[in-house]
């Protein structure tokens, strides 16, 4: 069968053969007994509905195997032969080019140079999965396949409910992800309702199809450290960034830290996954000896030398050792998957990879006990090096607020806050979001490495045109950005699909956009799939990372988020998704995000000015009535643009008024 035969096919009428687990691949650890004997056959009984009843005794025991061996239903059987990655949009079959587009970014997200745990269909965070199993694979990309512009394909947590009658201007899919009742948002129903087979973790933008590899974090990590050692007073040449990590979005750390010009040692426990990454060239050098890693930081520091350093090992080691050997840390960080704690998210010290992930599966009461006392002692090695003048910050992990449930020292003197800020709250909120500015991004559709050097030139040309009026509180902005477009061929950022990120705001976002699909109607690119990570201006509501620095009350609300989806739904996206967890964990944050296809018409031209104008500016508004200023300046800006626009702005209470009240 041909590539397109096989799409359109779905679920096979003849099994594939059983498949073999290849152990030399990085697969997901196997998750916790959380089911009891019935719920282990409901869970059965749920995997089955995908198959003829023919099918049902061949597969149940395998299915039962998988459930107690690996704690969850992959059907590895089903994983599909054909090699899995962003490939052309006429290589895919169906009657919709949006269509399409959604399976192309689906394949990039299941790409093996782009997925943490390609076989478990996960793509980062340790249990970010675009699907929950091969069926729902198959099921979804034939529906894809089928699917006109006059039809919406509805998916429920991976599972594709199904095609529906609806209308070309409406969105060719709509997405939710672990959307549970908020009573039952605790890890441990995660854990549940993930083995049953009927919700799932998304993360933020692996199970809305919008990853583009670590790349998408590149840009907003490198923008955090260049701005951190601005605010510390110091260049990056010759100084010393130290965080952990280096899974999928981790990834980028190391890359960030050479892009930026500092020193950079990443942490990190999976030998496999830090092997990729030097595969890939997004660290310079990995060490396995804490001394070597001592006398190698010593001789980069002294000769202010650019490089990036992975550690194979606990990020605990080094912050203990780099104290008693007196190593400087100018900045500090953490980005282990501290969402998702008991699951792999977070190793504990003194403890071999393979033993935690056995303890992890065998033993999760001993496990949980290990991970928080190594919680308290990462905290405690931290405190030693930020008295000594480390700028320390959490980078929006969840690193602080489990460490906090672990009992560690990290509370500020009135113990309700932490001692040390989110990197929202001190860089990324007040710098960029509340500006407007954040993750844009773009697919070239073509997969042609060509495209997408037209398209870095492109939007190059477009923000040194912006740039020459923009108001002096974001000409910061549109420098960094400039010189990062201008850098983004020799740093070689892509892995998967030929797509780029850049930070915009709305006036950015649609004059790249616009003049995109000016481009492809000349037939100068292929066609264009428009995106944004979901850590952005308006997309999510997360009180430890993007609205961390809402200081309203308002910050628990969740309202800016699906607002920004229902609105992004019938302005013209060409998917919409909205999720429960994602980056700082299930029951924490809500999340929306969009999918949008430029094609060269004007109905395309249409779309983008009206989704892409409201996806930033309901983020703006709700900043602005919190009384920040920079979102008010923001806001007015953007009704000066736009007369349609007329946003309720805050009125200020003096100080002295409230300070002085007797209550």
């Amino acid at each position: 069968m041909t590539f397109k035969e096989q799409i359109s096919q779905g679920i096979p009428d003849v099994l594939p053969v059983s498949k073999a687990y290849d152990v030399s691949r990085n697969h997901a650890p196997k998750r916790k007994e959380i089911l009891s004997n019935e719920e282990k056959k409901l869970a059965l009984r749920n995997a089955l509905r995908y198959f003829n009843d023919i099918h049902h005794a061949k597969l149940l025991p395998e299915f039962a195997h998988e459930l107690e061996k690996y704690g969850r239903i992959y059907m590895y059987r089903f994983k599909p032969n054909y090699k899995i990655y962003a490939r052309a949009l006429e290589e895919y079959p169906g009657k919709s080019l949006q269509a399409k587009s959604i399976m192309l970014m689906i394949q990039n997200n299941l790409d093996d140079a782009v997925a943490q745990h390609p076989d478990e269909l996960i793509t980062y965070g340790g249990n970010g999965a675009v699907f929950q199993n091969w069926a729902q694979y198959l099921v979804t990309m034939q529906y894809l396949s089928e699917m006109t512009d006059k039809q919406t394909l509805v998916m429920y947590s991976g599972h594709p409910l199904g095609l529906f009658p609806s209308n070309k201007n409406a969105p060719r899919v709509v997405v939710t992800n672990g959307m549970v009742i908020p009573n039952y948002s605790k890890p441990d129903d995660w854990e549940k309702m993930n083995a049953l087979g009927v919700s799932q973790y998304g993360q933020m933008t692996a199970g809305s199809y919008m990853y583009i590899g670590p790349q998408g974090i590149v840009h907003g990590t490198t923008i955090t450290v260049l701005n951190g050692f601005r605010k510390i007073k110091k260049e990056p040449k010759g100084n010393l960034f130290v965080t952990s990590g280096l899974g999928g979005m981790s990834g980028a750390q190391p890359k960030a830290g050479n892009i930026a010009g500092c020193v950079t040692v990443c942490a990190e426990v999976n030998p496999k996954i830090a092997q990729v990454r030097l595969n890939q060239g997004w660290i310079d050098e990995k060490i396995t000896d804490l001394d070597i890693l001592v006398e190698r930081v010593k001789l980069a520091k002294s000769t202010k030398e650019t490089v990036s350093i992975a550690y194979i090992g606990n990020i605990v080691d080094v912050w203990e050792k780099f104290d008693t050997e007196n190593i400087y840390v100018d900045l500090g960080s953490d980005q282990t998957s501290l969402h998702n704690p008991w699951a792999g998210g977070y190793y504990p010290v003194d403890i071999s990879f393979e033993e935690a992930n056995t303890m992890m599966a065998e033993n999760p009461k001993k496990f949980k006990e290990k991970v928080q006392e190594t919680l308290k002692r990462h905290a405690s090695a931290i405190n030693k090096h930020t008295a000594k003048g480390t700028y320390f910050f959490d980078y929006g992990n969840a690193f602080l607020l489990e460490a906090s449930r672990a009992g560690a020292a990290i509370m500020a003197d009135n113990n309700i806050d932490f001692k040390y800020p989110s990197y929202v709250q001190d860089i990324m909120g007040p710098m960029c979001f509340d500006y407007g500015f954040g993750p844009f991004r773009w697919v070239c559709a073509s997969n042609k490495p060509k495209d997408l050097a037209k398209t870095d030139k492109i939007a190059c040309k477009v923000l040194e045109k912006l740039k020459k009026d923009a108001p002096k509180e974001i000409q910061q902005q549109m420098a960094d950005n400039i010189q990062w477009i201008k850098g983004a061929q020799e740093n070689k950022l892509v892995v998967g699909s030929q797509a780029r990120i850049l930070y915009a705001d709305a006036e950015g976002r649609i004059e790249i956009a616009k003049a995109f699909n000016k481009a492809i109607k000349k037939e100068k690119i292929g066609p264009v799939i428009l995106g944004r990570d979901h850590h952005d201006v308006s997309g999510t509501d997360s009180p430890y990372r993007e609205t961390s620095n809402i200081y309203d009350g308002s910050k628990f609300t969740a309202d800016m988020a699906i607002h920004n989806v229902i609105g992004d739904s019938f302005r013209g996206a060409t998917w919409v998704s909205i999720h429960n967890g994602g980056g700082v964990g299930w029951g924490e944050v809500i999340n929306g995000g969009f999918g949008m296809l430029l094609d060269g018409t004007k109905a395309a031209s249409k779309r983008l000015k009206s989704m892409l104008f409201w996806d930033v500016n309901n983020g703006i508004s709700r900043r602005s009535w919190a009384r920040n200023d920079e979102a008010i300046f923001a806001i007015k800006r953007a009704m000066k643009s736009e007369k349609k626009l007329k946003v309720t702005l805050p009125n200020t209470v003096d100080d002295a008024l409230i300070e002085n009240l007797k209550i």
